[in-house]
């Protein structure tokens, strides 16, 4: 897997902490750097710390699944795709005043937005990707994401969260499609 598909699966991932962003943004009334900065940290945190988890549960299972490894990739990351999907089409205005960026708050969004990412992390010990290039990549990705979501929310509120969803859930069907085709056509 190129680094360019690694960024593709990060920005995937990553949508679920860029939708909680904004709403996070859309929640805060006077907006500050260090609403950016905590919300980064705390889901680019956990969109890499997941998939390290993923992995090391993955690789004590990859030797039993070699000949389906591909097929687990797709259907993990089409599974993971089609529930972002649909939760792009609920209507949720979840969006209301919250400034609470304290661990209380930011712990539980951070481990929801980022448990799509642990299954992207076994995954990734099943095609034998390195790890520590995917981990970074990933939660620098998020954090980015997540900084900019914050601003975004703040200044348009909840109406790009269903589209990053969408977006995001294609994004990992896709590369799910991709790994599948490749195993089967070009191996």
């Amino acid at each position: 897997m190129t680094i360019f598909e690694l960024f593709v699966i990060a920005v995937g991932v990553s949508m679920d902490a860029f939708a909680v962003s904004i709403c996070k943004g859309l929640s805060v009334r006077k907006l500050r750097s260090s609403h950016a900065f905590i919300t980064a940290m705390w889901f680019g945190g956990f969109q890499a710390l997941m998939p390290l988890i993923g992995y090391f549960i993955g690789i004590h299972f990859a030797d039993f699944v070699t000949n389906i490894d591909h097929w687990i990739a797709f259907v993990l990351l089409a599974l993971i795709g089609c529930n972002m999907i649909k939760e792009s089409r609920e209507t949720v205005t979840e969006c209301s005043h919250d400034e609470d960026f304290s661990f209380r708050k930011m712990f539980p969004l951070a481990v929801a937005t980022s448990i799509d990412a642990l299954a992207v992390g076994v995954t990734f010990a099943f095609l034998k990707i390195n790890i520590w290039t995917a981990v970074l990549l990933i939660g620098a990705t998020t954090a980015f994401f997540s900084g900019v979501g914050v601003k975004i929310g703040n200044v348009f509120g909840c109406r790009y969260k269903s589209k990053a969803e969408l977006v995001g859930g294609l994004i990992l069907i896709v590369m799910g499609i991709r790994i599948l085709v490749e195993h089967l056509f070009f191996s």
